[in-house]
């Protein structure tokens, strides 16, 4: 299954790519979609950017939210899930002594856009440590539940952790928070595409996400997701054509029709829309090809890997396979110099894949993708026995 859909990807065919998880891959149809909106963008820029850009970046809001379960007017599209977590971080009203409560495992962009946010506000982190292995959801709420205080304002989470690939059960969290008048921020960076989302049963106040890593879209793609009444505290990072002086105003529109939470954060002025308006097509792709099919072939193949590495080092597992990101796997290794072993590994075996110190262990992070196929997961065990000495 697998290597037939490799066929579809723009992959080096030299290349054993098991970092998915980082930038994500581009299928061919996809990606030709995407050349054709910059195409018809060039040919009349006025008529693209100045007069039909709101209309067009609609039609992704809708089909992108029918799959994830809320409203097109519950998100925006946008460059990065970061860029949307900072619009969040940086729009809410701390004060002094107000404490932004998050985890251990956060991606390292986000734990300095917080940092940046405690610094101008007086706002202070409070840093929970995640009990490993993660194998108990009971244990992982009991954890960050230890952690709410009566100054706690801000609950700062990861759906699917970066460095850890793990799979945060934050659901009960949510409806703690949002029953203290906490406010919910969710980083799902790799979440759409890789596990299902119901943003609005959810319950969560803010989530963003990214389309480009694991829906498949160019780079450059990705949603911010807002509950309609919380819309209203959200000021976009730059001032351009989309806000209005009356935006705070009860009912008031956009400059451009929309709601000001939509007009303000996708009306930015000169950019390139065409990875966000190819959104409906790496839906339709990920349709036409059986994805969860895919995905679940893709998971296999990691979890295998992941056990056969493991029975190698006598390292146990970061969690177990429920909070096991489904296609993402963090497969601890010995102690090593992890730049150089990443970088023996693209050179001598031509295989990239992420190697990193994470607090005191080394990990080797694989991503499989439906370009992926199980002599490239023996090759890489393979390489991994020769280097490490295993």
């Amino acid at each position: 299954m697998s290597e037939n859909l490799a066929r579809h990807f723009l992959i080096d065919e030299n290349v054993v790519f098991l970092n998915h998880g980082s930038f994500g891959a581009c299928p061919r149809p996809v990606f030709e979609t995407y050349q054709n909106w910059q195409f018809e963008l060039e040919r009349q820029p006025v008529a693209f950017l100045g007069r039909d850009l709101t209309e067009r970046m609609r039609g992704p809001r809708v089909a992108l939210a029918a799959e994830l379960g809320t409203g097109a007017d519950n998100i925006v599209g946008l460059t990065n899930a970061t860029e949307g977590l900072n619009i969040v971080a940086q729009s809410l009203d701390l004060k002094p002594g107000d404490e932004i409560l998050t985890t251990d495992h956060e991606y390292s962009a986000l734990e300095k856009t917080w940092t940046y946010v405690a610094r101008r506000t007086g706002a202070r982190i409070v840093t929970i440590k995640v009990p490993l292995p993660l194998v108990d959801e009971q244990a992982f709420i009991d954890a960050i539940l230890a952690g709410f205080t009566d100054r706690t304002r801000v609950l700062f989470l990861s759906h699917i952790t970066s460095p850890t690939a793990l799979v945060f059960p934050i659901e009960k969290l949510i409806e703690v928070a949002r029953e203290r008048g906490i406010f919910t921020v969710i980083d799902g960076a790799h979440t759409p595409g890789h596990i299902r989302l119901d943003l609005d049963a959810m319950g969560v106040d803010f989530y963003a996400g990214n389309c480009h890593k694991w829906l498949m879209t160019p780079k450059g793609s990705a949603f911010l997701y807002a509950r309609p009444e919380m819309q209203v505290l959200l000021d976009p990072l730059v001032i351009s054509h989309g806000w209005t002086a009356e935006s705070k105003e009860p009912g008031a529109k956009g400059a451009f029709g929309n709601s000001p939470f939509i007009d303000e954060m996708e009306m930015q002025g000169t950019r390139d829309p065409a990875a966000w308006l190819s959104v409906p097509a790496a839906l339709a792709f990920r349709t036409e090809n059986d994805w969860d099919s895919v995905a679940a072939h893709c998971r296999a193949l990691a979890q295998d890997t992941a056990r056969r590495l493991a029975e190698r080092t006598g390292l146990a597992p970061l969690g177990s396979p429920q909070f096991c990101a489904p296609q993402m796997v963090a497969m601890p290794i010995p102690d090593c110099d992890a730049p150089a072993l990443q970088r023996d590994l693209l050179e001598r075996y031509r295989i990239e894949i992420p190697v990193f110190k994470w607090q005191d262990r080394v990990i080797a992070r694989l991503s499989v993708q439906g370009y992926n196929s199980g002599p490239q997961m023996d090759r890489l065990i393979e390489a991994l026995t020769s280097l490490l000495n295993l």
